[in-house]
């Protein structure tokens, strides 16, 4: 079991976590298509961060998610991530969820995303998609990239929990 939370981005396992995010992707493309936000982007202010914590007495960080600001209206998904030795017991899906709810709870319209065309990334297009993510045009300061997917979905109240939703 794990929970989730605000990210102390001060928090050591927080940095390890983060910084094997990093490492994780370096292979993936070419410097120029690699995307990810590093420590000191995620610390803006304008970005929300979020891990999962394991409930077990080690308290390790086994997942992350962030949103950055886009544009009024518009964040971007950022940051997904989940230890590899846990990877298929549904943190990303629970991560991906709880950021959306934020998202639909303080009322932007729209998160989209940019991620990996490669082999490296088809688990994460595939729960994107089940999550309602569309392909899209390049957005915000992004351009055409063979290396990039991407994906885009209007938040409604359906990404709120059944208890936030009104009705």
């Amino acid at each position: 079991m794990y929970s989730i939370s605000a990210a102390d981005l001060d928090d050591p396992r927080v940095v390890q976590f983060i910084g094997e995010h990093l490492l994780d992707l370096a292979p993936t493309a070419p410097v120029e298509s690699q995307h990810a936000l590093g420590l000191a982007e995620l610390k803006d202010p304008g970005v929300k961060v979020w891990v999962a914590v394991s409930d077990d007495r080690g308290h390790d960080v086994v997942g992350s998610v962030a949103l950055a600001p886009v544009g009024m209206g518009h964040e971007e998904l950022k940051s997904m991530r989940t230890d590899p030795a846990r990877r298929g017991e549904g943190i990303a899906a629970a991560l991906l969820g709880h950021a959306l709810a934020d998202a639909g709870r303080r009322g932007v319209g729209r998160v989209s995303l940019e991620t990996g065309s490669g082999d490296f990334f088809a688990p994460a297009r595939r729960l994107y998609r089940r999550s309602g993510f569309l392909e899209c045009a390049p957005f915000g300061d992004y351009g055409e990239d063979a290396n990039s997917v991407f994906m885009t979905v209007e938040v409604t109240g359906s990404h709120l929990p059944r208890s936030a939703q009104s009705g």
